[in-house]
């Protein structure tokens, strides 16, 4: 399976206290050099936690309002349960803003 920047996929995130994990959706933000491995930041809708609310979140597929968290990892493609949808390029264009900011590039 083959993925691309703003793709909203569904995985298991661990929880932060690596208790347990649940699947939830992310947006791939980048494909590392390491074959199968993925850049990926956390959606959630828990919007007081979020750091980029997603204007078309129905369009991304995601089913409630969301948001993106300032969270980067690196997982590998094969626990990539779906792909859910696409980020609109009004959204794209935002995320991409913030990745610049969070990294100061």
């Amino acid at each position: 399976m083959s993925f691309s920047r703003g793709e909203v996929v569904l995985l298991p995130i661990p929880f932060t206290d690596l208790t347990s994990r649940k699947v939830r959706p992310a947006v791939v933000i980048g494909l590392s050099s390491y074959l199968g491995d993925l850049f990926v930041v956390p959606v959630s809708s828990q919007l007081p936690n979020v750091d980029l609310l997603l204007n078309d979140w129905q369009k991304a597929g995601l089913n409630v309002a969301c948001g993106i968290k300032s969270q980067i990892a690196t997982v590998e493609s094969r626990l990539v349960v779906n792909t859910v949808g696409r980020l609109s390029a009004k959204d794209q264009a935002a995320l991409e803003q913030q990745l610049r900011h969070w990294l100061q590039l």
